[in-house]
């Protein structure tokens, strides 16, 4: 795979909870570290996403913000 994001956090997914229109992707890319993605539910079909298969988070922005408490 190659693609110009500087972010693929390999990982597997973990749960797919469906909704009407977009599904939500949680990956699980470390031992209780998550990500989680909304994405087409055509995409989740066409990917043939699954719990267990390995995906790739792919995290491509030009803004990061950084927080405190």
């Amino acid at each position: 795979m190659q693609i110009s994001a500087r972010n693929a956090l390999k990982g597997t997914v973990k749960k797919i909870q469906v909704g009407s229109v977009n599904d939500e992707v949680v990956i699980e890319i470390a031992s209780g570290v998550e990500v989680t993605a909304i994405i087409t539910k055509s995409s989740v079909e066409n990917m043939q996403l699954s719990e267990g298969k390995e995906v790739y988070a792919v995290v491509k922005s030009s803004d990061v913000m950084v927080a405190i408490d």
